[in-house]
């Protein structure tokens, strides 16, 4: 887990009109709440901003959001983008204790080659690609791991397959399947398949009556 730095204003104006003229100067309209205080409204460099989601990347940081002498810990709870331009035209941060433990979804990132796939001819279906923990804010993970080069066709892994690194435990079913590995079906092979299928009738009739006898 990252903590990322940034300095904030507090926003005198709110409204369209107000947050429409602090857009146009670069700035993202925001509001911090929760914590047990008052909510916030703020406006946060537009660059700045972006430049530390970059370089968060997938990760879900903690902001260290800084107002004047005083500053607080936070994370972004939503954000509004704009559907054409898709620019963010607003952000929610929830105040976060760092001696609390929060529920965060953390990505899941797959690891090696399913056995399945690689010589079973078998599709895998990334199913559940975040999970949700909890942990102290500065114990998140960057992302999870999941092992799936023993999966063979038929089998699937779940939640509770995951290693999780000490202080974080599963908030999410453990029954909950985060991939699965299975046969491709008929209709996927396409018009290829088909006819492949076709020239082959006889002997998969007869594999069919073998099978029921």
């Amino acid at each position: 887990m990252s903590e990322l730095t940034i300095e904030v204003q507090k926003r005198d104006k709110t409204g369209k009109g107000a947050n429409r003229r602090a857009r146009s100067g670069g700035l993202i309209p925001a509001v911090v709440y929760g914590g047990g205080k008052e909510s916030v409204a703020i406006q946060i460099d537009r660059k700045s901003m972006l430049d530390l989601m970059k370089k968060a990347g997938t990760e879900t940081p903690v902001y260290l959001l800084k107002l004047g002498d005083s500053e607080r810990h936070a994370m972004i709870r939503e954000m509004q983008t704009h559907p054409i331009s898709r620019q963010v035209v607003h952000i929610d941060f929830q105040r976060v204790m760092m001696d609390q433990k929060i529920h965060v979804k953390v990505p899941i990132e797959l690891v090696g080659t399913s056995y399945g796939v690689k010589t079973q001819g078998a599709v895998l279906d990334f199913v559940t690609r975040e999970i949700d923990v909890e942990c102290f804010p500065g114990e998140i993970p960057g992302h999870l791991e999941l092992d799936i080069t023993g999966l063979h066709a038929n089998q699937h892994a779940e939640a509770r397959d995951l290693k999780l690194p000490e202080g974080v435990t599963l908030h999410d079913s453990p029954d909950k399947v985060i991939v699965s590995v299975a046969h491709a079906r008929a209709e996927d092979t396409g018009a290829e398949g088909i006819a492949a299928t076709d020239r082959e009738e006889p002997e998969v009739v007869k594999k069919g009556k073998t099978d029921e006898e």
